[in-house]
Parts: structure tokens; C-alpha cells; sequence
């Protein structure tokens, strides 16, 4: 891998434009709504941008489609292969398709099923290894070595970053159509291709709106690492929102999460609970016939546990993904 601050220098907000020609090839921008329930519930103006509304069900099909776009051109390997609990293989796999690219997605044991057969039915190859997503990651490394496959991680790479990043501009540029700026933005972190997106983007056109990056209580690493200024490993990751579901920062999406080579980074990182998460879930549903997944509901859960200090403001909630699978939906609707 390139050092970091290579990497980092090659997210911009440049490239980022210069990744919607590539992403809007096969996605169109997702809507930003307003829903007056659900603005009404929190005491706030909270605008939703819908992402669960993605081909794939979320956010990172952005992202894949840039890089493959990229690795297209190259072809420096027989394939790609990567680490998943599901959104970003989906993304991966959809666009390794695209351009006849063979694609390799290992996932942990006990992984979510119905993200399973997603990938399987875009044409990727999926192996099932580890008892979680960094284990599973560790078995690509290997894989990658021995059959000759680029390893595609899911945060480390500009071209991700860049790719996902299209949805900030489009939420900015959303606002300003109606005379509106975001006073705060709330954004889901796992690995943090999607906060870092908003970062760049926000930072350079939108500075004056604070960015809160939220993690589930069982699964804090990013902010704990925020909070000591170092890369911090949790031993777990308990939560049943898989797509926060980490125990290791990257070292990328970290820099710029907590602000490094002369940019700011996050203006906060708040963690949110199982418990808070599945009240979010109820209430999109109930306020706007939404639904998302876990991952996709912990920026609504974060602006409800927020909401005295948000209150007469407008507030974004990155709704990132819908792939909640059937008998999550029965355990949380019961």
C-alpha cells in the first residue's frame, strides 16, 4: 500500500466530482426528504438522504463503481477480492460485473444470509472464514497473495472515498437549491469511507456545518481511537448492525476522521446502543415507511439522543443502507 499521505493526498473534492461521471453511469443522485413527522418527533428539521434507496440497498455501490472503474483500465490482477459483512461486497460485486472483472468475497461465520445470496447473485465467489469481519479480512490477505487477486479494502483506497463522497455534493448541493445549509450532519462509521466522503466534501463547500460520526456502543473503536488520537483495537464487535460491525480502524479513513495533514476532520463522534438503534428503526418506519438496516438507522438514533441540543435546526441523517434481513425485521417489529 502507498503511504498514507499519498493516499490521502488523492482524496479531494475534485476527484470526488470527477467520480460522479463514472458512479451516474449506473446510479442516478438519491433524493434528500424532509419528512414533517419525523421533524415534528425530533424538534428539529431533519432531512433524510436516502441511500437505502441504492441498486444494492446502500451507499457503497458508489464507491465500488469507481474503483472498478479505475482497476478496469489497469487490470493488475486476475481479479479483486475483499472483506465484507455485506454492503461493500455487494458493491464490489456489482461492479466487478460490469466490467467481467472475477471477484472474491470472504465473510465471517453467521453472516447475514440474505447479503449472502446478494453477492452470490451479482456472480462473486463467496467464502465464508473468521468469526467476524477482521478475521475475515486477515484470510484475504492471504487469498490475495496466493491466487494473484487485488485486494480491495474497504477503506483504504482514495478511489472508494471518492466514489462515496458523490453523496455529500449531492446533499449540499441539494440544500442550496432550496436556499437551506445543513447546520449538522449526522454519518455512520464502520471503517469510515462514507464520513470521510463527507468530510472532503463538507469541509471544502459546506465548513460551517458540524459533522458528527456515530459508532455503536459495542462497537467504539473509531471512537475510542477519536478520543485518544491513536489507532485503538477492540477486542469485540457486539452490535447487530453489521455495517458498524468493526474492531480495527484503518489507517486512512482514521487521519482523516480526526483531522491530519492540514485538514479538519469530525467535530464529534457519539456512540449510540443497540437498544437506541432499533428505536430509530421504528421510528423512520413509523414516521416515513422507511426501512433500514441497523447501520443505515445509527445517525437517526445518534439525532434522537441529540435532539435538545438540535432543536429549531437542520439536521442531515445519512440513512446509508436498507439490507436488513427477514428475521431481524420479525425480532424488531415484534
Amino acid at each position: 500500500m502507498q503511504p498514507v499521505s499519498i493516499l490521502q493526498s488523492q482524496v479531494s473534492v475534485e476527484n470526488i466530482r470527477a467520480a460522479r461521471e463514472v458512479v451516474y453511469r449506473t446510479v442516478k443522485p438519491t433524493a434528500l426528504i424532509e419528512y414533517p413527522l419525523l421533524t415534528r418527533e425530533i424538534g428539529a428539521r431533519v432531512f433524510l438522504k436516502h441511500e437505502n434507496h441504492q441498486v444494492t440497498g446502500a451507499f457503497k455501490i458508489r464507491g465500488g463503481l469507481n474503483f472498478m472503474s479505475h482497476f478496469a483500465q489497469e487490470r493488475t490482477h486476475d481479479g479483486v477480492i475483499t472483506a465484507t459483512r455485506g454492503n461493500h461486497g455487494q458493491s464490489v460485486a456489482l461492479a466487478a460485473s460490469i466490467h467481467s472483472i472475477p471477484a472474491t468475497i470472504v465473510v465471517p461465520f453467521g453472516n447475514n444470509p440474505e447479503k449472502n445470496e446478494a453477492m452470490r447473485a451479482y456472480g462473486a465467489r463467496l467464502i465464508e472464514y473468521g468469526r467476524d469481519f477482521d478475521e475475515a479480512r486477515e484470510e484475504v490477505q492471504r487469498l490475495s497473495n496466493a491466487e494473484n487477486l487485488r485486494y480491495i479494502h474497504s477503506a483504504n483506497e482514495p478511489h472508494l472515498i471518492n466514489g462515496v463522497g458523490t453523496y455529500a455534493l449531492e446533499i449540499i448541493e441539494s440544500l442550496r437549491e432550496r436556499g437551506e445549509k445543513a447546520d449538522v450532519i449526522f454519518v455512520p462509521i464502520g471503517l469510515g469511507s462514507g464520513v470521510c466522503g463527507v468530510i472532503t466534501a463538507f469541509r471544502a463547500l459546506s465548513p460551517e456545518t458540524k459533522i458528527i460520526g456515530v459508532q455503536a456502543e459495542g462497537a467504539p473503536s473509531i471512537y475510542l481511537s477519536w478520543k485518544e488520537g491513536r489507532i485503538v483495537e477492540t477486542k469485540d464487535a457486539h452490535t447487530f448492525a453489521d455495517g458498524v460491525a468493526t474492531r480495527v480502524p484503518a489507517r486512512l479513513t482514521f487521519d482523516i476522521i480526526r483531522g491530519s495533514e492540514g485538514r479538519e476532520g469530525v467535530d464529534e463522534v457519539v456512540l449510540v446502543s443497540d437498544s437506541e438503534i432499533i428505536r430509530a428503526i421504528r421510528l423512520l418506519w413509523r414516521t416515513t415507511h422507511n426501512l433500514v438496516e441497523g447501520a443505515g438507522a445509527v445517525a437517526t438514533a445518534a439525532t434522537i439522543k441529540l435532539r435538545e441540543r438540535l432543536e429549531g435546526q437542520n439536521v442531515v441523517n445519512v440513512l446509508t443502507g436498507a439490507n436488513l434481513d427477514t428475521d431481524s425485521i420479525s425480532k424488531i417489529f415484534s
